[in-house]
């Protein structure tokens, strides 16, 4: 062996089965003779490794990283991963950059430059047990109890009333269920949805995170209210990530849920789901009935570290990585592929019957501020959501003090590269 290629993953069991496959290949048509260390991280000790106390991408712990749309504008500004486009020209990208929706390739674009390549997609939705929406018994039930039809939720008030008729304990199956673990994430998209759904925005006119609003304030005291239900929540949902929730679902614990897209799709492919054929995914519900929800668009995305020294080799594994094939290879894995053709695949579509409802979705989403402070100013909204959650506290006391503490943040730190 001449080296090691280091890959920091994103710890999900497709992820990691992807990229192996991915590389095994890679080096039998290459003849590259680096010996992969490919380490699967959750959410904190991935952000810590790449770009927190150690710097890993920037001091050469890692040759490529798997980060989000939430960390790109830091990487950027920190000089921790580098542009991949004096690469692209010499080489580009199967079909680049036309076989990829343009909603996958803004956020890590700075001053036309790319500094990432997308790997792993699919904007939040409604998941949905349709085997349970669709049964005569559980329509004809639904209909004597709330003397109206049962359907697909389309407002969150409607999530809750379906959610509660099918909460059973007893048969370990719960209406919904909510990623509420605390990792900076889950409770800050949460929130997000929730003020998007109610017309408001995490920004001001100048590009500074604001959200001591009205839409705010709803949003979080409906959040209270979610999780003060008895009858409603899966039983663990304050200890769950995304992740997590999504597996409970495919167990078959859960009658619905707005999650990322992907883990509707895992439902069809994980060979041990318990609800494969059985799930369908419709739109973010909205606040009433007159408006419309948004989705949240945030995905995963191949870099290569300022300090690696298998650049080149990097940029090689990362373009035959998001190639058509592995694309849909990484979709039929469990994955969430990024291209076009994946979206519409023939195959892909009989294994995942609303794979196709991809670019619809994408339509009707926004997304994150890009900003390089995000991961402190997510810190902030994700303590002000467990205090509001877990505590009784007068919640427009709560958002003025979390606002002053952002305020902070942006004074010391940069202004955005844009929204």
């Amino acid at each position: 062996m001449s080296g090691v290629m280091k890959i920091a993953v994103r710890k999900f069991g497709p992820f990691e089965q992807s990229i192996a496959e991915f590389w095994a290949q890679f080096c039998e048509e290459t003849g590259c003779d680096l010996e992969l260390e490919a380490i699967p991280m959750d959410l904190h000790p991935l952000y810590e490794a790449t770009l927190g106390a150690t710097n890993g991408l920037a001091s050469g712990d890692w040759d490529i990283a798997l980060l989000n749309t939430d960390w790109i504008s830091e990487a950027v500004e920190t000089g921790a991963i580098v542009s991949l486009s004096p690469f692209m020209d010499q080489n580009p990208p199967e079909g680049f950059p036309e076989a990829w929706s343009e909603a996958l390739l803004k956020m890590q674009t700075f001053g036309g430059a790319a500094y990432g390549l997308p790997f792993h997609d699919g904007p939040e939705c409604l998941v949905f047990r349709k085997d349970l929406i669709e049964d005569p018994a559980e329509q004809s039930a639904f209909r004597d109890r709330f003397g109206k039809a049962l359907k697909v939720p389309e407002t969150w008030s409607e999530l809750i009333e379906i959610a509660t008729f099918f909460h059973r304990p007893e048969q370990n199956l719960y209406g919904t269920v909510v990623a509420g673990y605390p990792d900076g994430h889950n409770t800050v998209f949460d929130l997000c949805l929730q003020i998007w759904a109610r017309g408001g925005s995490l920004t001001d006119d100048q590009g500074r995170v604001n959200i001591q609003h009205q839409a705010a304030e709803d949003a979080l005291s409906f959040y209270r209210t979610l999780f003060n239900s008895e009858n409603l929540l899966h039983p663990d949902s304050c200890e769950l990530d995304s992740v997590q929730a999504g597996l409970a679902f495919s167990r078959g614990e859960v009658a619905m849920m707005v999650n990322w897209f992907g883990f509707a799709s895992m439902c069809e492919v994980d060979p041990g789901s318990k609800v494969k054929g059985k799930v369908d995914i419709a739109p973010v519900p909205a606040a009433e009935a007159d408006m419309k929800g948004v989705s949240l668009n945030a995905y995963w995305m191949y870099t290569i570290g300022s300090g690696s020294t298998n650049k080149q080799w990097a940029y090689e594994f990362i373009r035959f990585a998001t190639n058509a094939q592995n694309d849909k290879r990484l979709t039929l894995n469990g994955g969430i592929g990024c291209r076009k053709s994946t979206w519409f695949d023939t195959e892909v579509n009989q294994d995942i019957p609303y794979y196709h409802k991809l670019e619809a979705l994408h339509q009707n989403s926004k997304t994150l501020p890009r900003k390089s402070n995000w991961a402190s100013i997510s810190e902030v909204i994700d303590q002000l959501v467990l205090r509001v959650r877990d505590t009784q506290d007068d919640i427009s006391a709560l958002l003025a003090e979390s606002q002053q503490a952002i305020n902070k943040i942006e004074n010391e730190t940069v202004v955005p590269y844009g929204n």
